[in-house]
């Protein structure tokens, strides 16, 4: 799978699916979820409404609606506690729990928004080195995934992809 960078808003790529860094209710909220949920219409929130949440470490797929992008992948990072609380296991299980309903939908571009790394205060070096090995893992055979976006919202993040993609 090929891995890019880009520095944008999320909302405007025209890929199969974004994902949403969403918090456990799935009803919107700050920073890239309220972005999407208000790029994708009140359509969105109301699909939402009838999936019951997400644990944190999991995630749920839904349509687009108004976005370019054709789904929406949501998916719940934790909040950062020093390393404890298995911050690490969940934000890969993030990653890997959103390739897998894309791989579900027969979807081919995935972009990724810097999970965990807004209020909810991961590390921003130590959450690019767990998407990027996410990323960078062998897909199952017949995988329909070939292009995995790390969408930057600053070009201090673009920095950290491109080091830690470098080294990887």
């Amino acid at each position: 799978m090929d891995i890019q960078i880009w520095q944008g808003d999320i909302t405007t790529l025209e890929v199969d699916a974004i994902v949403n860094a969403a918090n456990s209710s799935l009803l919107g909220g700050g920073g890239v979820d309220g972005a999407i949920h208000r790029a994708a219409g009140p359509e969105l929130l109301a699909h939402c409404r009838g999936l019951g949440g997400c644990p944190t470490g999991e995630a749920r797929i839904t349509p687009g609606f108004r976005l370019p992008a054709r789904f929406v992948i949501h998916t719940v990072g934790p909040v950062w506690h020093g390393g404890d609380r298995r911050e690490p296991e969940l934000l890969a299980g993030c990653y890997r729990s959103s390739l897998a309903l894309a791989e579900a939908e027969g979807l081919a571009s995935i972009a990724f928004p810097a999970i965990s790394c807004g209020v909810y205060g991961y590390p921003l070096e130590a959450a690019a080195r767990i998407a990027a090995a996410e990323l960078s893992r062998s897909r199952p055979p017949g995988s329909s995934l070939r292009e995995a976006i790390l969408v930057a919202f600053g070009v201090d993040m673009v920095r950290i992809y491109r080091e830690v993609l470098g080294a990887a």
